[in-house]
């Protein structure tokens, strides 16, 4: 098997900052065509604009995909610059601080919105055209893949941190949609899959650092490797789930972190 996304073409959201970004140009490196989504038109374009101008294996689209009308308008502009669509990376996300014993705190209904619904009614979509795809092309019951999903959740899904209560279940309703949908798609040879991420240095990570120096020292002194990841290397990941060295590899969530959730934190190493 390989691991090679050559020809392949993908959709990528969340594409004009951190992690997305890492994902969509180390998918153009590789020799994919990337859509690149996003709700930030003005960084999208600032990032990626002129690359996507230049009429390449990469193109932008700006929009709010919480809107169902624009998911269908982004699956519609993948399929005119590409003429299909075989890969979902849904690595568009946020987190907000929410107060576990608040009232009238909306953070879980934006949370479970941006992290979870967003991502399964764009996933829905594009399946339905995976299979279309792969129905056309006569593909039938082979067993080379009709498409892949991955989707980017956290370590947050499976460890407590109160402040970070909306976030965290968001997460966890993500890991458990990735394993519903890889069971429901598996007979259309679609694979579904997710990275959970610990530490690696996104546009969040930074914002936070800044405000909370400290913040490093504790991420270092709870990681067993000692330092925080960077998104090319979670990228890495995403491109091997992605391809068909994964092709028997479906409902599971890959675990990029350092070694973090392994240990039991009042014993964390010192670094």
């Amino acid at each position: 098997m390989s691991f090679s996304i050559t020809g392949k073409t993908a959709i990528v959201t969340g594409a004009a900052h951190g992690i997305g970004r890492a994902i969509a140009r180390h998918f153009v490196d590789r020799g994919a065509n990337v859509m690149c989504a996003d709700v930030d038109e003005e960084a999208l374009d600032d990032e990626l604009g002129e690359e996507a101008r230049a009429d390449g294996p990469l193109r932008i689209f700006g929009g709010d995909l919480r809107e169902k009308l624009t998911v269908t308008n982004l699956i519609a502009a993948t399929i005119d610059a590409f003429d299909r669509v075989d890969i979902l990376v849904n690595a568009s996300r946020a987190i907000a601080l929410s107060d576990p014993l608040g009232q009238g705190d909306d953070a879980m209904e934006e949370m479970l919105q941006h992290n979870l619904l967003t991502s399964l009614r764009l996933s829905q979509q594009v399946a339905r055209r995976m299979i279309a795809q792969a129905a056309r092309e006569g593909e039938g019951g082979g067993s080379g893949q009709a498409g892949a999903i991955v989707n980017i959740s956290s370590i947050a899904a499976r460890r407590t941190q109160p402040e970070l209560l909306a976030y965290s279940v968001s997460c966890a309703a993500l890991d458990q949609m990735t394993r519903s949908l890889a069971v429901a798609l598996a007979p259309r040879r679609i694979r579904v899959n997710a990275v959970a991420f610990g530490s690696v240095m996104s546009a969040s990570l930074q914002a936070r650092l800044k405000e909370k120096g400290e913040m490093r020292a504790e991420i270092l002194g709870h990681t067993p490797m000692g330092r925080i990841a960077a998104p090319s290397e979670l990228a890495e990941a995403v491109q091997f789930l992605a391809s068909d060295a994964a092709g028997f590899l479906t409902g599971q969530i890959v675990t990029v972190d350092g070694g973090r959730t392994l240990i039991d934190p009042a014993c964390a190493p010192a670094h």
